[in-house]
């Protein structure tokens, strides 16, 4: 199929007016101007008239398990108050309800323009009734071992097991140690060597609150005494060295990782991140909306693009978001940034996620060899494509992943079954 667009924005090179781009068994075979490339190409044309053709968003954090949670949370006072109110809320929810999530987030995620979505999966026990995904997802299992140890062989026999090979589904899998209040540093060793050496991703929560940033540095503060009263060991508290820190010192946590959030930096944190640093171009994930939903402090933008970190976005979960959409993360970022090109922004959507995932020229942006990845969105005017792209507020209507538009009947059929 060959596809002519008012505008292609390939991302990686200049938008091309009156560009098309052919597409052939899920991937783009050529980007170029529709004058050139329709002389050789006698095949099927669709033609999308005056729309922006660029390639599906890419959100490199969320939990799709917590889709039936939105606005179940108001904001608390504390973050150790809403992990303590998550917390009960799980203990109400069925696998009928974590399974319904799942399917409504990748509904939901697909309405706003995410081709690709990296999912903390806390119940995998629950993908064998998920249907094949029609987004393209990585599934990145939740390990916790916050008051008993794992052992090596449980860490590679629980990922091999779960990650039992489905040929058909789009994505892939990783390992995610939740955070260093819940994973032990040998868990975070463990889960990087499995991860290496089953060629998968590893990503973790780091860095999210000032009070867990309290909790390692000093050895106090509502974290700390929630965690010491419900039985976790404490001995790595109170060193004045932030988590990241301390991963970083038993090799734990590299630079081919992704962390979600680093709100919290200390002076050590960002020479580990700096050029030459043992963390030198590790992948952040940023999520806007959570971050404004738990009034972080200001979000160190600047610190960590002078330290070459690979910035992306995420929506996180709707236990702290009101929606899965990287549109509105891109807006909220922009109002917290104010000053960032709306096309370093775009980036941070589709190129730099696809680096994190170790899927660079094949994900995010429309170049020969590409998986067929794609949305197109309505071109007002003479707008600023990057700014309108950015400031796009309604579902994208066209959408093709591995060139196909994607089907939500399985999906569908399997949430209304919990219904039954």
């Amino acid at each position: 199929m060959l596809y002519r667009s008012r505008l292609v924005l390939p991302i990686s090179s200049p938008p091309l007016e009156d560009g098309a781009v052919l597409v052939h068994e899920g991937r783009i075979g050529a980007v170029g101007r529709w004058a050139d490339l329709r002389r050789d190409w006698s095949g099927p044309v669709e033609d999308l008239g005056e729309q922006t053709l660029l390639p599906g968003l890419i959100n490199a954090h969320c939990h799709l398990d917590y889709t039936g949670m939105r606005g179940a949370i108001m904001p608390p006072e504390s973050f150790s108050a809403w992990i303590q109110r998550i917390n009960a809320l799980k203990r109400d929810f069925t696998d009928d309800d974590y399974l319904r999530g799942i399917c409504a987030g990748l509904r939901e995620s697909a309405r706003f323009g995410a081709t690709s979505v990296l999912n903390i999966e806390a119940f995998p026990e629950l993908l064998p009734r998920v249907p094949r995904p029609p987004l393209r997802t990585w599934w990145c299992y939740e390990l916790i071992d916050i008051r008993q140890r794992i052992a090596t062989e449980e860490v590679v026999a629980g990922a091999l097991s779960f990650f039992e090979e489905r040929p058909d589904w789009l994505g892939g899998f990783g390992l995610s140690p939740h955070a260093p209040y819940t994973a032990s540093a040998e868990l975070y060793r463990l889960a990087r060597a499995a991860a290496a050496a089953t060629h998968m991703p590893v990503t973790t929560h780091l860095g999210e609150s000032a009070e867990e940033h309290e909790m390692f540095t000093e050895a106090r503060g509502p974290l700390y005494e929630f965690l010491a009263r419900i039985g976790r060991p404490m001995g790595d508290c109170g060193s004045g060295r932030s988590a990241l820190e301390i991963l970083a010192a038993v090799d734990a946590i590299g630079p081919e990782c992704l962390v979600a959030h680093l709100n919290e930096t200390t002076a050590g944190d960002l020479a580990l991140l700096a050029p030459g640093g043992q963390l030198h171009g590790l992948s952040v994930v940023h999520c806007p909306m959570s971050h404004r939903y738990f009034r972080h402090r200001v979000f160190p933008l600047a610190a960590l693009r002078e330290r070459g970190v690979n910035l992306c976005l995420g929506t996180d979960s709707l236990a702290s978001n009101f929606a899965l959409t990287l549109f509105g993360e891109m807006q909220a970022f922009s109002a917290a940034h104010a000053g960032v090109p709306p096309e370093e922004i775009l980036r941070l959507v589709t190129l730099n996620p696809a680096r994190a995932l170790g899927a660079a020229g094949r994900l995010g942006e429309l170049v020969a060899g590409a998986a067929a990845d794609l949305i197109a969105l309505p071109l007002a005017g003479d707008v600023d494509v990057f700014e309108q792209i950015t400031n796009f507020d309604q579902p994208v209507t066209w959408m093709r992943v591995n060139g196909q538009i994607p089907d939500f009947t399985a999906i569908d059929k399997a949430a209304n079954k919990t219904q039954a």
